[in-house]
């Protein structure tokens, strides 16, 4: 009987240990079914001022570049300056050997002597024949035959002087002197090579001004079009007059310090490439700029006035649509389809989707979906990068 009850209460205790076994697994999963909500972070919509900023590659030239070519036949005798420095206008450069020419010389002078002399004998025939013509003792005829042969030499006269010019034209193109002032680069030839014929060197050198420095850029049809509109705009709002100023973005990233100005547009769209070709001028009073170098090139042409603007990181390209996720007061997770317009570096302007005050997500995106509850950090605003410029994205 005793044995009987130890049995029945060893049950009952199996039993209740079995329940409390069973209601704690059931809580444990209940727990692991109810995950927490994801983390997220998240900035304010703000509102502000934006300029439109456009960028585009270039390279630059020198004010001016001049070409020195070898412009007469002939062996290089000498070199006469140190390549790569800045030489002064008129300073010799190079030398070619100009006996030849100095012969040509010699030989246009001759001729020009010899016709003189014919010259001056045929004048003195036209005095002695005019007295005599006039007293009857030669025929006009005469007269005239001595005039035609005075006006024969005279013309040969002529002709000796002009050769005799082209002569020493000639060789004075034997000494190459520098037609600018400005830096001077490594010779295509060196002393003792034939020079002034095709293929060997005819371009000597190239001389560039940089006391300024020249960027040139292609923009497209519809940039310009775009810069136009907006240039318009902006100079109607501000009673004109402003003139667009223009930045330098070198290789290193840095921003060249002083402003650059246009110089002129080309006259046609090329038909080839549809884009349109500027050139800039940058003062470059230290010689840090030189020509050959690539570099971006960026302007202002316009501004937003209360521009809606978020970072561009929170925005996400689903099936050709822009869209970003929105919290609300409820930490609900909103999703928003938005109409961009430009981007201006890390920042983004919203043309229609969000409002000012609005907070969006800026990271963790990719765990967030649609009426999520989430766990949102309000975070720093990105660092103002308007001044690093971008393309419409999107938008207009």
């Amino acid at each position: 009987m005793k044995q009987s009850y130890v049995r029945r209460g060893l049950i009952a205790l199996m039993i209740s240990i079995a329940l409390v076994a069973g209601v704690l697994s059931g809580c444990t999963e209940e727990k692991q079914a109810a995950p927490s909500a994801p983390e997220v972070q998240v900035v304010e919509v703000i509102q502000r001022d934006m300029p439109i900023t456009k960028e585009w590659v270039g390279q630059t030239t020198g004010a001016e570049d001049v070409e020195i070519r070898a412009r007469v036949n002939g062996w290089l005798t000498s070199i006469n300056f140190r390549e790569g420095t800045e030489v002064g206008k008129g300073t010799l450069l190079y030398t070619i050997d100009d006996s030849e020419l100095r012969q040509q010389v010699a030989e246009a002078q001759g001729r020009l002597a010899q016709a003189r002399t014919m010259l001056a004998r045929a004048k003195s025939d036209v005095n002695r024949y005019r007295p005599l013509a006039e007293a009857g003792a030669v025929s006009q005829r005469d007269l005239e035959t001595a005039l035609a042969e005075a006006g024969s030499q005279q013309g040969e006269v002529d002709a000796a002087e002009a050769s005799l010019k082209v002569a020493e034209i000639n060789l004075s193109y034997a000494r190459v002197t520098a037609p600018i002032d400005g830096l001077i680069g490594i010779s295509a030839a060196r002393v003792g090579d034939f020079v002034g014929r095709p293929p060997n060197p005819v371009i000597l050198n190239t001389m560039s001004r940089v006391d300024s420095v020249h960027v040139r850029f292609s923009i497209s049809e519809q940039e310009y079009l775009d810069i136009v509109r907006r240039a318009t705009v902006q100079q109607r709002a501000e009673g004109g007059g402003k003139k667009t100023e223009f930045e330098l973005v070198l290789a290193d990233g840095l921003t060249y310090p002083l402003k650059g100005r246009l110089v002129y547009l080309q006259r046609e769209i090329d038909a080839s490439t549809g884009t349109l070709l500027l050139e800039t001028s940058f003062p470059n009073p230290d010689k840090i700029l030189r020509p050959g170098q690539f570099a971006r090139v960026r302007a202002i042409f316009s501004e937003v006035k209360g521009a809606t603007v978020i970072p561009t990181r929170a925005v996400t390209e689903l099936q050709g649509q822009y869209i970003v996720y929105a919290v609300g007061a409820d930490n609900k997770a909103q999703f928003r389809k938005v109409q961009l317009g430009p981007k201006l570096g890390r920042l983004q302007i919203i043309e229609q989707g969000v409002n000012p005050g609005e907070k969006i997500v800026v990271e963790g995106i990719q765990k967030v979906r649609p009426d999520m509850i989430l766990a949102p950090t309000t975070v720093e605003y990105p660092g103002d990068s308007t001044s690093v410029a971008g393309q419409p994205e999107g938008g207009k």
